[in-house]
């Protein structure tokens, strides 16, 4: 394999553990993903729904990750209040918020079912 590739793929990693080490938000979506695949694998659900949890663990994921880029860059090139810079971080943390009521909603379709029928 390339060195460079190498390289890339050792930076790309250095940067997820970057994210989940240092970002609060990043450790919380950890969390409720270690307990979603758990859950997951608990009530056995369909290998359609299993996709479906990963695909939207992926997509808050990705978000946040590119939200804390966005407000890195934004924070290391602006040193005072500027509103399009605001804009810009909000909108990236409005994404995360977003795809995250998404994904709640989605794992209550998944979930509430085998619940249900659990109890």
């Amino acid at each position: 394999m390339n060195n460079k590739l190498l390289r890339s793929f050792y930076y790309a990693c250095q940067g997820i553990k970057h994210a989940f080490v240092s970002e609060r938000n990043m450790k919380i979506h950890g969390i409720v993903m270690v307990f979603v695949i758990a859950a997951a694998f608990f009530f056995n659900i369909s290998r359609i729904e299993f996709l479906i949890v990963l695909l939207t663990i992926a997509m808050v994921i990705g978000l946040e990750m590119t939200n804390t880029a966005i407000e890195s860059l934004v924070n290391s090139i602006i040193n005072e209040y500027c509103p399009w810079a605001a804009v810009a971080k909000n909108v990236a943390a409005g994404a995360v918020l977003f795809s995250a009521a998404v994904a709640i909603i989605i794992g209550l379709v998944i979930f509430v079912p085998y619940i249900v029928q659990y109890w």
